[in-house]
């Protein structure tokens, strides 16, 4: 007989499993994938997955949520990790670049954001990219026109899933190269 702890193990792996199919199945096809289709990719049965997620609606905000937090977290990294604003812009699209295949997010084809919490980690987001923009342009290594759409649409742009592309990650980091130039103040 199984105890406590070997369900709840199980029950996370199935989640993990749940989170990973069903974002490879929504990249491969659409947002209206069938619900059965992920849980087969899982290798659980739909029951598991509804007791996860007891709607579609739900699995997909989680999915959103979860994309966020790891944007957050590659923000924050970023931040302690670069002496320039340049080189924070560069290390946290970089981290977004590598993770693309794994963000499920709006701009990504995802759902709009409707959850509260959500809504907060998105805030602190475009919070962070705006922080890093200030700090640039005060000690005059980013144009004094560089905005916070800028980062947030040409950041989106690069970290589209191309899975069907092998040159896809080198024509990204080849693009972010050129866009940073682009918005140093002295290129």
């Amino acid at each position: 007989m199984r105890g406590m702890t070997d369900l709840r193990r199980d029950a996370l792996r199935n989640q993990q499993e749940l989170l990973r199919a069903a974002t490879a199945a929504f990249y491969r096809d659409g947002l209206r994938v069938p619900m059965a289709t992920i849980a087969a990719e899982a290798g659980v049965g739909i029951g598991t997955l509804y007791r996860h997620f007891a709607t579609r609606e739900e699995l997909l905000s989680h999915l959103t949520h979860r994309s966020f937090e790891q944007v957050l977290a590659n923000a924050q990294a970023a931040e302690r990790d670069s002496a320039t604003a340049a080189d924070c812009l560069q290390l946290f699209i970089e981290a977004a670049i590598s993770q693309r295949n794994e963000l499920v997010l709006p701009l990504h084809g995802g759902p709009p954001v409707t959850a509260p919490e959500t809504e907060t980690l998105r805030a602190e987001i475009h919070d962070f990219v705006q922080r890093v923009i200030d700090r640039g342009i005060a000690d005059g290594t980013l144009r004094p026109d560089t905005t916070h759409q800028d980062i947030v649409a040409f950041g989106a742009l690069l970290t589209q899933p191309r899975p069907t592309d092998p040159d896809w990650d080198a024509t990204c980091r080849r693009l972010l190269t050129i866009f940073l130039r682009g918005i140093r103040q002295n290129g």
